[in-house]
């Protein structure tokens, strides 16, 4: 009976030891035959506010077996853009710089904020987390900003006016947002947060923003009028691109708002519906953008 039991121990501790030693194996040889099933990943619908645009500098996937960095920047991109919390996809085994690419594109928070940049302002992120493992396998959980679209549809019916061009409903829309909000200085210059300025929240229903709440509701409504958008960041700034008649202009209400010594409200256009050679022309700090991201910017129409 101790022989037997001695024999028992020795042949768990030999497989053990195998298994310790050969790990590396056993994980691949798992990830090919359990997970690689699961391979065949598909993203079953979208939201309401889901953009079928395709981009320089991204594009919607229906393939989700990455093989590059620009494959995961897709992916990324397309899960968000469907308005998904959650997602589920796997590295595959032919591609060894996956989970490192996967690490460090989850902690590169200038990339992950241009692909938000192209998103509908209800499906952005607030606040993104990537799961990983040694098997492969990645898992995306999406915290989105906010939905307001009670306070916009408010708006919209008070200026909507079908018989204004596309440029003056941009006007309105312009003159609306800028006439009931004032920057919001004290958190920009002395980090005193009183207000959700940052986001669309802020201007439409505190009258307070940022460079991120200007954009982001003016960003609103242009999807209100399906005017094709995207928002576009400096270093330090974010304002919108708008497409009209298959031509890219730059609009920035945030400068358009200026902030005057004396607390006086302005009304400017300075940087309303303006192309990037004139943007360069007037304003040479804060704008600023990369051109391999925002091509659409600097291509002639």
């Amino acid at each position: 009976m101790q022989y037997k039991s001695f024999l028992i121990t020795g042949c768990l501790l030999i497989i053990f030891g195998l298994a310790f030693l050969l790990r590396e194996q056993l994980t691949i040889l798992y990830t090919d035959h359990f997970i690689k099933s699961k391979q065949e990943i598909k993203l079953e619908g979208h939201n309401n506010y889901y953009r079928n645009k395709e981009y320089h500098f991204l594009k919607n996937k229906t393939d989700f077996n990455p093989h590059s960095k620009q494959d995961l920047i897709d992916i990324y991109y397309t899960v968000i853009n469907s308005g998904k919390d959650k997602f589920t996809f796997y590295c595959p085994t032919d591609w060894e710089d996956c989970i490192p690419e996967v690490k460090y594109l989850a902690n590169d928070q200038s990339t992950l904020s241009h692909i938000n940049n192209f998103v509908h302002p209800y499906n952005g992120f607030k606040h993104i987390e990537t799961e990983y493992d040694s098997t492969g396998k990645i898992t995306i959980h999406i915290d989105k900003t906010y939905m307001i679209d009670k306070e916009v549809k408010k708006v919209k019916t008070l200026l909507e006016n079908k018989n204004l061009s596309t440029i003056d409903q941009i006007k309105t829309y312009h003159d609306y947002i800028i006439n009931t909000s004032k920057y919001d200085s004290n958190r920009s210059d002395q980090n005193i947060v009183k207000y959700k300025s940052d986001i669309a929240y802020g201007p439409l229903l505190e009258g307070r923003g940022l460079c991120g709440g200007y954009t982001d509701a003016m960003a609103l409504f242009l999807e209100e009028m399906k005017v094709e958008n995207f928002k576009v960041a400096s270093e330090n700034h974010v304002w919108n691109a708008v497409k009209i008649d298959h031509k890219w202009y730059h609009l920035d209400l945030t400068w358009d708002d200026p902030v005057t010594p004396d607390g006086t409200d302005l009304l400017e256009y300075n940087f309303f519906l303006i192309d990037t050679a004139k943007l360069k022309e007037i304003e040479k700090e804060q704008h600023i953008f990369s051109e391999n991201i925002y091509k659409e910017l600097i291509e002639e129409n």
